[in-house]
C-alpha cells in the first residue's frame, strides 16, 4: 500500500508537468484570462514568469515553510544569479556556460559563509541579519564600483553570448519550456530533500528546534543545509529570470522582493511543495492583471474615492492577501487538505458509524 502512495505521489507531479509542457501548442483564446491567444508569444512569456516566480517562491519556502527561517536576504542570492551569470557574459565575455558554473559555484560558497554567520543567531535577530547582508548587496549594485552592473540603468545581456534557442520573441516558447523545466527540477529536488533524514529533521526543527538539541542532534548544521540549498537554487533562477527578462535591474536586489517571495509562500500555504508553487503563481498573474482590470472601463466609471485605491494593482493584491489571511489561514492549500480531512472523516463513518459516535 504504502509502495502505491509513494508512486503516486512522484507520478501526478510528472502528469501535471507533462500537461503543461503542451501548453505553447494550444492555440486558444480565453479572453476573461487573457488577452492573446495562449501560444502567443505575450502569453508565453506571462506563462514563463509565473513558473519562474512559483520556482522562486518554493525555493524560499525550503527555508520558510520548512524550517521555520524568517529570511528577509533570499533576494540577494536571486540576484546574485541575476547579476553574475549576466556580468560574466556581457562584461567579462565569457562563454554562456562558463558563466553559469562560475556564478553557481559563488552561490553556493557565498550562501556557505553567510548561513554559518547568519545562523549564529535566530529569530527577528536571523531575519536583521540577512536583511543586512541583502541591503549591502543592493547597494552595491547601485553604486557599481567596477562599473559592471550598470548602476540604476541596469545591465542588458549580450545576446550574441546566450543560446540561440532564448534569443528573440520567436523563442518565447523556448523560455517557457526552460521555466517550467526548473520549476520541475525545483520541486522534485524539494520533494526528494523534505522526505531524507535531513529534510525531516528541518520539519522538527520548525516545530521545536529545543527538542532536537536535546535529542543529541547539532540545528545549527542542518539549519546551514537548508540555508545553502534553498540559497544555491535562488541562484540557479536568477539565472533562469536573466534569460527571460534579458538582462539584470535593480528590481531583483530590492529586500522587498523578499517580502514578495513570503507573500507568494503564505498566499499558497507554507510547508507546502504545490501551495508555494501555486501562490507564485497566482501573485505573478494577478500582478500583471489586475493593471488590467484598474483601467477598465467599469472601474474608470466608478466614483473617485472607490476608483482611486481600484486602479493601483498593489491595493488589491493586498486586499487579497489580507482576506487570505483572515479566512484561508493555510493558505490555498489548506482548502484541499480540509477537505481530504472532511472526505476521511466521512469514509471513516460509512465503514465504522461507532467510531464516528
Amino acid at each position: 500500500m504504502r509502495g502505491r502512495l509513494l508512486v503516486g505521489d512522484w507520478l501526478w507531479p510528472l502528469v501535471v508537468f507533462g500537461a503543461l509542457a503542451f501548453v505553447p501548442k494550444l492555440n486558444v483564446s480565453i479572453p476573461k484570462l487573457f488577452d492573446q491567444p495562449i501560444s502567443s508569444p505575450g502569453t508565453l512569456a506571462l506563462l514563463a514568469s509565473c513558473l519562474v516566480f512559483g520556482a522562486l517562491a518554493l525555493t524560499y519556502d525550503i527555508q520558510f515553510g520548512f524550517t521555520g527561517l524568517l529570511s528577509f536576504g533570499h533576494t540577494l542570492y536571486i540576484a546574485l544569479g541575476v547579476y553574475l551569470s549576466n556580468i560574466a557574459i556581457t562584461e567579462w565575455h565569457w562563454s554562456f556556460w562558463e558563466g553559469v558554473l562560475f556564478t553557481m559555484v559563488v552561490a553556493f560558497a557565498l550562501a556557505v559563509v553567510l548561513g554559518y554567520v547568519s545562523l549564529r543567531v535566530g529569530g527577528i535577530a536571523f531575519a536583521m541579519v540577512t536583511l543586512a547582508f541583502a541591503q549591502a548587496g543592493a547597494v552595491l549594485a547601485l553604486k557599481d564600483p567596477h562599473h559592471w552592473t550598470h548602476g540604476e540603468e541596469g545591465l542588458g545581456a549580450d545576446y550574441t553570448k546566450l543560446p540561440k534557442a532564448f534569443v528573440g520573441i520567436v523563442n518565447t516558447k523556448n523560455l517557457y519550456w526552460l521555466a517550467l523545466a526548473f520549476l520541475a527540477a525545483v520541486f522534485f529536488v524539494v520533494r526528494w530533500t523534505v522526505e531524507s533524514s535531513p529534510g525531516r529533521i528541518w520539519q522538527a526543527i520548525r516545530e521545536n528546534e529545543l527538542r532536537v538539541e536535546v535529542l543529541g542532534l547539532r540545528p545549527h548544521w542542518y539549519k546551514l543545509q537548508s540555508f545553502v540549498l534553498s540559497s544555491t537554487l535562488a541562484a540557479a533562477g536568477g539565472i533562469v529570470y536573466m534569460l527571460l527578462f534579458n538582462g539584470s535591474t535593480l528590481a531583483v536586489t530590492q529586500p522587498n522582493f523578499t517580502l514578495t517571495l513570503l507573500l507568494m509562500v503564505v498566499i499558497g500555504g507554507a510547508g507546502s511543495r504545490w501551495g508555494a508553487v501555486l501562490g507564485g503563481i497566482l501573485y505573478t498573474y494577478l500582478n500583471d492583471r489586475l493593471v488590467a482590470v484598474g483601467s477598465s472601463s467599469a472601474v474608470e466609471g466608478l466614483p473617485h474615492a472607490v476608483r482611486t485605491p481600484l486602479e493601483q494593482p498593489l491595493f488589491l493584491l493586498g486586499v487579497i492577501f489580507i482576506l487570505i489571511v483572515l479566512f484561508l489561514p493555510g493558505g490555498l492549500v489548506g482548502i484541499v487538505r480540509r477537505g481530504r480531512r472532511s472526505t476521511l472523516r466521512q469514509i471513516e463513518a460509512a465503514v465504522r458509524p461507532e467510531a464516528a459516535a
